[in-house]
C-alpha cells in the first residue's frame, strides 16, 4: 500500500444507516485479501485497514469472519439466484450450475473453510445457521413457483426436498464433487416432488 493510500483519511459515517461506499469498500477488502491469503489470512483488522473504515463499525455490520465472508458470498451471487427458466428442472439445473460455477473460484476454498470453521467457532456456526436457512427459504421460492406452474403440488415434502439440495450441494463442495454434472441427481430429487 503506497504512503498516498495511507494518509487517505477513513470514511464518513451517515449515522445509523449502512454508508453504502463503506459497506463495498469492506467486502471489497474481504474479497481481496480471501484471494491473496485463504480464510487462515483473514482477519478483521486487516479487512478494516485495507477498507480504511472503523473496526467498531466492521463489528458492528459483521461480528465475525463468518458473517463477513458469507457477505462477500452473497453478494458475488446476489442478482444472478434463483433465475426463473419455465420449469423446476431447468430452475434447478441453473441454480446448480450457477453455484457451483462460483465455487470453482476463491469463494469455494473460503466456503469450505467456513464449514470446518463452523465446527469449532460458535460464532461462525450462528452466522452459517443464518445463511443455511436462507438458502432454503430460496430453495422454496423457486419450488413455489413450480406449484404455481402446476408442475408439483404444495406438498409438505418440499421441506424435505430444499434439505436435500441443499445438502447435496455442500456436500458436493467439500468432497470437491463440484465439476460433476449434477443433472442426474436433480431430476432423481425433483422426481419425489412430482410424483408426490
Amino acid at each position: 500500500m503506497s504512503n498516498t493510500e495511507l494518509d487517505k483519511p477513513g470514511r464518513a459515517s451517515i449515522g445509523a444507516r449502512r454508508n453504502p461506499e463503506t459497506e463495498a469498500a469492506i467486502l471489497d477488502a474481504a474479497q481481496e485479501l480471501l484471494s491473496e491469503k485463504g480464510f487462515a489470512g483473514l482477519s478483521m483488522e486487516a479487512v478494516a485497514k485495507r477498507a480504511r473504515a472503523g473496526k467498531a463499525t466492521l463489528y458492528r455490520w459483521y461480528p465475525n469472519r463468518g458473517a463477513l465472508v458469507l457477505a462477500v458470498h452473497q453478494r458475488r451471487k446476489a442478482g444472478r439466484a434463483y433465475k426463473d427458466t419455465g420449469s423446476l428442472d431447468g430452475d434447478l439445473n441453473w441454480l446448480v450450475a450457477h453455484i457451483f460455477d462460483l465455487w470453482r473460484g476463491d469463494m469455494g476454498m473460503a466456503f469450505k473453510c467456513i464449514i470446518a470453521e463452523a465446527q469449532s467457532q460458535p460464532d461462525i456456526l450462528a452466522a452459517l445457521q443464518q445463511f443455511r436457512s436462507e438458502r432454503i427459504e430460496g430453495i422454496k421460492d423457486v419450488l413455489d413457483r413450480a406449484v404455481q406452474r402446476g408442475e408439483i403440488t404444495n406438498a409438505a415434502n418440499q421441506d424435505v426436498f430444499a434439505e436435500q439440495l441443499l445438502s447435496f450441494l455442500w456436500t458436493s463442495l467439500i468432497t470437491d464433487q463440484i465439476d460433476k454434472d449434477p443433472t442426474e441427481t436433480i431430476s432423481f430429487l425433483t422426481s419425489a416432488l412430482k410424483n408426490g
